[in-house]
């Protein structure tokens, strides 16, 4: 095996592609792998050094993909598996590695395991390989206990013979049962697929939420189970001296559960087995940050996302704990950092800090950081979340709490490329999937491409840039201004970002800035607000 020095993903920058929303090449209105192979020459001159593929499996597309019905083939929507391995192939040639989704948690109602379990009677071998359990009341008429879905609502469907079978998120989405040898064997098949194909690696939806308490008992705090899960709660303002909601994570029923270690350890003995060297990055919420980080031990997955970054509080003081927090943890088990400032599941970085110029900044502190960084498509354009009308929702969170959730939609609107054209250049459709908004003009790529001073310029100035920075070497700076962010690393390097609205004076020497978001005068070495410099 490689040593970790030489293990091309632990200082990778990676960039997710929600392929529904890339381009559509087929005119559609919907997005599709050869609307990727069509833009390699993009994703290429953009720096990055990994593809990170959300599903493209064959899905009714109840949950954008993430309902899956077969996940060793391509849906026809997206295209086929000529077209998969030829985009493969292409980025392989640009000196791209490719990543995919695994959905293991749960699959589509459409998928026929779940089909023969509908029509199979109670207690079937079929339907152990879901959660079906008998409902209370003197019929079955209610939930088998009293588990709510993280989607909203209860986690249990009534399949109309006293039993109801369980899904974690929305009814659409049964959820496996990970103690049936039957299911860790078909997880295993998956994964030999796509490696025999030649992916480099996983991103493994849900890692932690695949082993369930087996006696389906009451929780205490069912609704503070599901809000642990939300992102506004990892709160870096909260008073240390009161509880923290998340611990209520800690020990429940069917998150973050001991027993679900052994299938990632069957896992990496898997990916072990190819070469050259594979890896898997695990989306784990668990609390505290030394449960997240165990999913990244020596014997398990490579790497785990890394949460609290993304939601951490635009404010020195909070960025300098959370930076210390996660390297000292991943530190413990001998894994690499990973930095996310938004993903397909959450608020655009813009959308969250309020700007485009605080979204900046806290990018070119991500991406001089030790570790992997992971770019979501449209974060290279400065993108914030798109307005969107209710007849025009499609995410079963907006449909399963009423509307008190807007959920997903505003941060999966399809790429802007040309301003001149219909839908941005996106598709030649009438309609797309998710509608885009009117003022997206000078987002597009082509706009951007034409202005030095672009997002997406100097998103590709800090990928080109950050290659430099192949060591876990990092140190705080200080004697700094106290909104200042300051850190240094190997070669010399140092990073001094401005986390706040007015100026500061930088103290420490300054010989050669290599890279500028915002403002930097040279001269009276005064660092505007919102602004950062890498200096070498």
């Amino acid at each position: 095996m490689p040593s970790p020095k030489e293990s091309w993903w632990r200082q990778a920058s990676f960039y997710q592609i929600y392929p529904r929303s890339f381009f559509d090449a087929n005119h559609d209105g919907e997005g599709d792998l050869l609307g990727i192979i069509d833009h390699v020459d993009y994703i290429k001159n953009l720096g990055v050094e990994a593809v990170w593929l959300s599903p493209f499996y064959p899905s009714p597309l109840a949950d954008g993909g993430y309902d899956v019905s077969d996940p060793r083939q391509v849906d026809p929507r997206f295209g086929t598996l000529a077209d998969f391995d030829e985009m493969l192939a292409q980025l392989h040639a640009a000196e791209i590695k490719v990543v995919v989704d695994v959905v293991p948690n749960h699959v589509s109602v459409e998928h026929h395991w779940f089909q023969e379990a509908l029509s199979a009677p109670r207690d079937s071998e079929a339907r152990n390989r879901f959660h079906f359990r008998p409902g209370k009341g003197e019929k079955g008429e209610l939930p088998p206990n009293n588990w709510l879905s993280v989607f909203g609502g209860p986690a249990w469907t009534a399949v109309g013979d006293g039993t109801w079978y369980l899904h974690l998120f929305d009814s659409s989405q049964p959820d496996l049962n990970w103690t049936n040898p039957e299911v860790v064997q078909d997880g295993e098949e998956t994964l030999r697929f796509w490696l025999d194909r030649g992916v480099d690696g996983f991103r493994i939806d849900v890692a932690f939420g695949l082993m369930k308490d087996m006696g389906f008992n009451d929780h205490h705090d069912p609704r503070g189970l599901i809000d642990a899960m939300r992102l506004d709660l990892v709160d870096p303002e909260r008073d240390p001296n009161l509880p923290n909601p998340r611990e209520v994570m800690v020990g429940g029923p069917f998150f973050d559960r001991d027993e679900v270690h052994e299938i990632y350890r069957g896992w990496r003995k898997i990916l072990d087995g190819y070469q050259p060297e594979r890896m898997s990055v695990a989306e784990a919420w668990a609390y505290p940050v030394e449960r997240a980080m165990a999913y990244a031990r020596a014997d398990e997955l490579h790497q785990v996302f890394n949460f609290d970054f993304m939601v951490v509080a635009y404010r020195p003081d909070a960025i300098r704990t959370c930076i210390d927090e996660v390297l000292e943890t991943v530190g413990l088990v001998g894994a690499p950092a990973t930095w996310v400032l938004s993903n397909h599941d959450s608020q655009r970085v813009v959308t969250r800090l309020g700007g485009l110029n605080k979204a900046l900044a806290m990018a070119a502190i991500a991406h001089a950081l030790p570790g992997g960084v992971y770019v979501y498509q449209g974060e290279e354009l400065g993108l914030a979340d798109a307005e969107i009308s209710d007849d025009a929702r499609q995410d079963p969170i907006w449909f399963r709490t009423q509307g008190r959730e807007v959920g997903r939609d505003g941060a999966r609107v399809p790429l802007p490329w040309c301003p001149h054209l219909p839908h941005y250049g996106f598709s030649q459709a009438q309609r797309l999937w998710l509608p885009q908004p009117s003022d997206w003009q000078s987002l597009c790529v082509e706009s951007q491409e034409q202005n030095e001073r672009s997002t997406l310029n100097l998103y590709q100035k800090m990928l080109s840039l950050r290659r430099e920075l192949r060591t876990n070497e990092f140190s705080w700076i200080t004697g700094e201004d106290t909104a200042c962010v300051a850190f240094a690393r190997g070669a010399g390097w140092k990073v001094f970002a401005n986390v706040s609205d007015e100026p500061i004076v930088i103290a420490s020497d300054v010989e050669s800035v290599r890279f500028v978001v915002g403002k930097y005068d040279a001269t009276r070495k005064q660092l505007e607000g919102h602004s950062v410099i890498w200096a070498s």
